[in-house]
């Protein structure tokens, strides 16, 4: 059974290691951006830096557009560095077919994504590559899992994942043998939703969980203390996702409560507010890697502070005690996103692969 990791990296039966504090990439993708522009010559710096401070784990997807890109440019640059080796850094993409098309994906369309993807960031494998399902009641999600073993067979993935499953699907691709290794689930001081049951079956069964969300798109913050919330205007698509969890279970009020509480407990470790958020999820049992976002080298630093620090038993007991006073959203990790008429599914964008 996984329980509390203490190292700052990971690796697998196979060999295959990755950093705890991996370099997520949605925030980089052509959608997120409500206002203002990416620099992406900065972004690239900061994936620079950050391999030298040993984050050399990045995450992206197909569906992020222009991300796979981005990542071919930086591997690029690192080879024109000299001494290039694909070992150098770990990219962990998705495989997220359109839920257009779900009853139409087949061996050839998933071949045809995986040799997109491969192409795209300049790879001969893919590292990882994890598997989501938009809609459970469309069939076809089994067939699919196989062809990416088989796709595995042929040497173009590593390891096999999957992404935003809930704890019956991710249970049935373990009982049907598919080598899940991990999977990865929103979770944050907000969204407790995967601690019901998600987290122990995946522990029991020696699944990591990769979460995102752990800053909640940037709530998470100093900046935003004492901020009202009438006041409030979102900047990103994230600002939006994640102002929902915040309105279904701590509210603004609550919200600015914690951001005092995990201020705090920051002054004592000398360390951010979102450094405190991130590493209480990083220490709860099961987890294996979290995703922060990567789109400005001027997080680098704080980043890597990550595994620099470590919260007390007490006050990990002091955040958990103090969230548990309010509810979360209801259901499995995804439920609400998947659930037709929701507003979660309502911002939701999923036709964006177009292979």
């Amino acid at each position: 059974m996984i329980d509390k990791i203490t190292t700052s990296r990971i690796t697998l039966d196979n060999g295959y290691t990755f950093s705890r504090v991996i370099n997520g990439g949605w925030q980089l993708s052509a959608e997120h951006c409500l206002k203002g522009r990416l620099d992406i010559d900065d972004a690239i710096k900061g994936f620079h830096m950050a391999k030298e401070r040993g984050l050399t784990t990045f995450d992206c997807a197909d569906i992020y557009t222009g991300v796979e890109e981005i990542l071919g440019r930086f591997v690029n640059e690192l080879k024109a560095m000299g001494g290039y080796s694909h070992e150098d850094i770990q990219i962990h993409t998705k495989f997220v077919p359109d839920l257009g098309v779900l009853d139409q994906v087949d061996l050839t369309y998933t071949e045809k994504v995986v040799d997109r993807s491969l192409m795209r960031m300049h790879r001969d494998c893919l590292d990882l590559v994890q598997f989501h399902w938009w809609d459970y009641d469309v069939p076809g999600m089994m067939e699919t899992a196989y062809d990416l073993v088989r796709l595995q067979e042929k040497g173009k993935i590593r390891n096999i994942a999957m992404c935003n499953f809930d704890t019956p699907h991710l249970a049935q691709m373990i009982e049907a043998k598919i080598p899940v290794v991990s999977n990865q689930t929103q979770y944050s001081v907000f969204d407790r939703r995967p601690e019901k049951a998600l987290l122990p079956y995946s522990r029991e069964h020696d699944v990591y969980s990769f979460c995102y969300g752990a800053l909640s798109g940037g709530f998470l913050a100093e900046r935003w203390i004492g901020v009202r919330r009438e006041d409030f205007e979102p900047e990103t698509r994230s600002h939006v996702k994640y102002l929902q969890i915040i309105e279904d279970s701590l509210g603004w009020e609550g919200y600015q409560k914690i951001l005092l509480l995990l201020k705090d407990i920051a002054d004592r470790h000398q360390v951010s507010i979102a450094n405190v958020a991130v590493r209480y999820i990083l220490d709860q049992p099961g987890v294996g890697a979290v995703m922060i976002g990567c789109r400005s080298s001027r997080h680098v630093e704080d980043n890597a502070r990550l595994l620099d620090f470590d919260l007390s038993d007490e006050e990990i007991q002091r955040i958990r005690a103090f969230v548990e006073a309010y509810p979360t959203p209801e259901g499995e990790p995804f439920t609400l996103e998947r659930t037709p008429g929701s507003k979660y599914r309502n911002i939701m964008k999923m036709d964006l692969n177009k292979a």
